[in-house]
This record gives C-alpha cells, structure tokens and sequence, in this order.
C-alpha cells in the first residue's frame, strides 16, 4: 500500500499555473485581478499528485476549456508531460451559478443588511464553495489527489474562469 503524500511534501505540489489564452481568453483587469489571486493562492499552499507520477514534481498546472470540458494539462517543472485531464464542467454549471448568485446577494446585502444577515449569507456562500471543492475533489478521485484545501483553492479558480464581470 501507498503512503499517502505529506502536505508540507515539496514534490507532490504546483509550482505554476498558466491559463490557454485561446480557450479562456482575456478579461478586463478587475477579473484579472482575481484570477492572479487565485492562481497565487493555489501556488501558496497546495497538495497535488497525479496518478502514476510517483512524486515525481513539482508539477505546473495549463487550465484550459475545450468544448464543455475543463483541461488540466499537468506537467513537471522541468516542461515534461505528465498527463492531461479532462473534466466535464455539467456537474459545475449549477453550483457555479449559485455561487454567483449568492455572492451578488453577498455584496448587496454589505450595503445595507444587518451583521446577522451578512454573515447568514456568507454562511451559505461557503456551503455553496465547499460542495463545489468537494464535487471538484470527486472529479479528480483516481486522477490527482488533492486535499480539500487545494479544491477549494481549484474551485475559486474555476469560478473566476466564469466570472464575467
């Protein structure tokens, strides 16, 4: 039986992540902004092991779209393929939405609601996030592990790939 990776393992972990301009494209600077957050929170701290790459990293993440399909392109450091994943966005498409529509609900109600309803809502908004990690954790099973607080750094990042702004 394999031992599973350590967090604190430095070769079971991404290093970089670049996203495919031609399938994700550019957005305007605050969408950006957020991205590069995401992206730098992932890089942080993250547990991430391909299946089959026997610790063989650090790994560099491509995240790109094709067709209704999210792709994550997993290298080593060094440029060499590891594999390629793609995942379908379907199981995604409605807790993405009610991630926004909750975090709209979010940012009006700091506006004006009382503290009690601010932080039911915030409640729910991290509900909502936290099935989102682990839908994304469940994809991944027998592909890469990842501890949940790397889904959920993933997650956020999906769902900036989706903002609009």
């Amino acid at each position: 039986m394999t031992k599973p990776p350590e967090q604190d393992d430095q070769t079971n972990r991404i290093v970089a992540v670049t996203l495919d301009e031609d399938s994700i494209g550019r957005s305007g600077p605050d969408i950006e902004h957020e991205r590069a957050i995401a992206i730098y929170d992932l890089i942080e701290q993250n547990l991430f092991a391909p299946d089959g790459a026997d610790g063989k990293g650090p790994f560099t993440l491509h995240i790109g779209i094709t067709g209704n399909r999210l792709m994550f392109d997993i290298r080593r450091e060094d440029g060499t393929p590891v594999v390629a994943h793609l995942l379908s966005l379907t199981p995604f498409r409605r807790i993405v939405k009610d991630y926004f529509m909750i975090c709209d609900s979010y940012y009006q109600a700091i506006r004006t609601a009382t503290p009690d309803k601010i932080e039911a809502i915030d409640m729910g908004r991290r509900g909502i996030h936290d099935e989102g990690s682990r839908t994304l954790q469940e994809r991944l099973k027998g592909k890469v592990l990842v501890d949940f607080e790397t889904s959920r750094r993933l997650f956020t990042l999906i769902t900036v790939l989706h903002w609009k702004g």
